[in-house]
């Protein structure tokens, strides 16, 4: 992978200049479809639980096939493989090393659209049965993303799951700082686009949902993919870094953006089709919203080393290295209702005032509580590029009106991740 950075200090944003880091930059074509064996489900209609049950175990029994580990290892792993102290989230995860930043996953074999094998892995459902089933986050959010233009439906054929859409693996990407800013960069060019079809928030036949990411394709592999087994069904990604509630290594997986340059800068898929989804601003449970707001840092302190590193700035500044983010609340996947749980984050960048870094007050921001607290004393406030009305949900932030899809992996106990993290 080729890569292109030049770093130097952020003094402002404007949402124009956004633009133009992405200009010229051609999105993938939709590819030729071919007919499919099995109709789409029908808009708007109630999930068939039943269906969506006999779905679940039909992935299941194909992930037990590749991977070799049982289906009822799968669907139990946070308790059969790893320990307490791990605090791993995500049930069917086979393997994690927080030394080397990766977990691996199961592995499962699609469809694409022109007929040729696709490669993808599924972390959540917004079904609690179809979680349980197949040992993935529950995530009953994603259900409001449904019968709407940022989800893509899916078939299922021979037991396999075909796709409408598709990832272009091949272009390079490139990524450089702005001009008078690090962020935003002047270039951002994402090493992956889905094409106009493809969205991670699939609607299985039966009308239920699921959190199906494409890593693998016959134009390449996925950009946080540092290793993959078709034979034995599995991929090693790597896991980036963030705080909740006040711990560091709230551990999770970047995998698609609805934004050219969030993708870019998080080593994504660039997704615009999510961008479609409801409803950006909007957090609570009782939002009809499949987005959960989290709170990355536009110009936090730079510097490889530098124990208050934090923010997209230094991101791009110190060669790819987490932004550590900032996110609400854990998957609660044994909690059936009142579960506000969604991997599609809803971006309200936060920025330090020129006040606050004059009179030295930037530091790392720790969780929401923390950062409601510098809100409230006008050390930090929404990125200039924001737009949208105050988010009570974080703070009063501005939603960015961009998505980054992050599946939680884990939060580990400090003592197991090693000190230079």
């Amino acid at each position: 992978m080729k890569f292109d950075s030049t770093p130097t200090l952020l003094q402002s944003f404007s949402r124009s200049l956004l633009l133009v880091a992405v200009a010229g930059f051609t999105l993938a074509s939709c590819k030729e479809e071919t007919p499919l064996d099995q109709a789409a489900p029908t808009s708007r209609r109630s999930v068939d639980e039943k269906a969506a049950a006999a779905e679940a175990e039909t992935l299941l029994s194909e992930l037990a096939s590749s991977t070799g580990v049982s289906k009822e290892s799968l669907a139990n792993g946070r308790r059969t493989r790893f320990t307490p102290e791990q605090n791993v989230f995500l049930p069917n995860l086979l393997a994690v090393d927080f030394k080397a930043r990766t977990a691996t996953l199961p592995l499962l074999r699609g469809i694409g659209p022109s007929g040729e094998p696709t490669y993808f892995i599924v972390t959540e459902a917004a079904s609690y049965n179809v979680a349980r089933i197949l040992g993935v986050n529950y995530a009953p959010k994603l259900i409001y993303g449904r019968d709407t233009d940022g989800s893509q439906e899916v078939t299922f054929e021979r037991g396999t799951i075909r796709f409408k859409g598709d990832v272009d693996f091949s272009p390079v990407r490139r990524l450089r700082a702005g001009t008078t800013s690090t962020f935003p960069p002047s270039l951002a060019q994402p090493g992956a686009v889905g094409d106009a079809e493809y969205s991670s928030l699939v609607v299985l036949p039966s009308g239920t949902v699921i959190n199906a990411q494409i890593v693998a394709n016959r134009t390449g592999l996925h950009d946080r993919a540092v290793d993959i087994n078709y034979r034995r069904g599995t991929v090693t990604m790597q896991i980036l870094d963030g705080f909740q509630g006040g711990d560091q290594f709230f551990f999770h997986l970047v995998t698609d953006s609805s934004d050219p340059v969030a993708a870019t800068i998080e080593l994504g898929v660039y997704a615009p089709r999510l961008g479609n989804l409801p409803t950006f601003g909007l957090s609570t449970e009782y939002d009809e919203s499949a987005l959960l707001a989290f709170s990355p840092v536009a110009n936090g302190i730079t510097g490889v080393g530098n124990p208050q590193r934090q923010g997209l700035n230094s991101t791009i500044a110190d060669g790819d290295l987490d932004p550590i983010n900032i996110f609400p609340l854990d998957p609660e996947n044994g909690k059936q209702f009142g579960n506000n749980y969604s991997p599609m984050w809803d971006a309200h960048v936060s920025m330090w005032t020129e006040a606050a870094i004059a009179a030295g007050k930037r530091r790392r921001i720790t969780g929401f509580d923390d950062l409601a607290d510098l809100v409230e004393k006008g050390y930090v406030t929404s990125f200039s590029g924001s737009n949208g009305l105050p988010n009570g949900f974080v703070a009063d932030l501005m939603p960015t009106n961009l998505i980054i899809n992050c599946p939680v992996i884990a939060q580990p106990a400090a003592r197991l991740v090693p000190s230079n993290l």
